[in-house]
């Protein structure tokens, strides 16, 4: 005659155990998500450098066709300078309307409702002595100029009071997307509409955000860094 097997079931977890298990779960939450939202802060910032270049690309295929003609600042002198990069882009807008323009916006900026992220160089000087320039917004002539490579033509825009969110062309603010004053630089008054501070800093011992050169190469600038002779154009 068989033997009948007794079954004798297992003990479900304690109230120790799982507060343990729990306890585990949150120290490794605490652990990852700072290097997790880290990841995220420079995946960000790899598109936003991205996006610059390609309009570095748009910018330079501009150039070559209109006489090496650029456009600076956002007055009232013709188009803006996003308009006249639609057709240059890589990006096709539909309805080539700018504001589908996905290059033209920065993953990082606060406000989705932002059409445009960065701000041009609309800072024009008289020689070497002058120390203060003035807002142009003609177009200009780059063929021949110097120091490609240190003349900053975008950059990114601030998010802040003296920066309005553009989400169409006359929205109050929009012809205020450039930069032609020391107030405008990363160093200005808070009040004002200049570059982006800690945009994509590295920390906060060092702020700083994207640059545009003009020989259409992007990188990061620390915001303590950043001069008005950067801006200027040499011939």
């Amino acid at each position: 005659m068989m033997k009948r097997s007794s079954f004798v079931p297992r003990n479900a977890f304690t109230l120790v155990e799982l507060l343990v298990v729990i306890a585990i779960i949150a120290l490794l939450m605490g652990v990852l998500l700072p290097a997790l939202n880290k990841a995220r802060q420079h995946a960000k910032a790899i598109v936003c450098k991205s996006n610059l270049k390609q309009i570095g690309l748009a910018a330079n295929f501009y150039a070559e066709a209109w006489n090496w003609y650029l456009p600076r600042g956002t007055g009232s002198s013709g188009n803006t300078w996003f308009q006249c990069f639609l057709p240059y882009l890589s990006e096709h807008p539909i309805g080539n309307d700018y504001r589908n323009v996905k290059m033209y916006r920065c993953p990082s900026y606060p406000n989705r409702e932002q059409t445009v992220c960065f701000v041009v160089n609309g800072w024009e000087f008289t020689g070497p002595g002058d120390l203060i320039g003035a807002a142009v917004d003609k177009p200009t002539r780059v063929l021949g100029l110097r120091r490609l490579d240190r003349t900053i033509y975008l950059a990114d825009n601030e998010d802040g009071p003296g920066r309005e969110i553009i989400k169409k062309l006359n929205d109050p603010g929009w012809d205020k997307l450039d930069v032609w004053s020391n107030n405008h630089l990363p160093k200005g008054p808070d009040n004002e509409r200049r570059v982006a501070r800690t945009r994509h800093s590295r920390g906060t011992a060092k702020p700083g955000c994207h640059v545009l050169y003009l020989d259409w190469h992007a990188d990061w600038m620390g915001a303590d860094d950043m001069t008005r002779d950067m801006w200027r154009f040499y011939r």
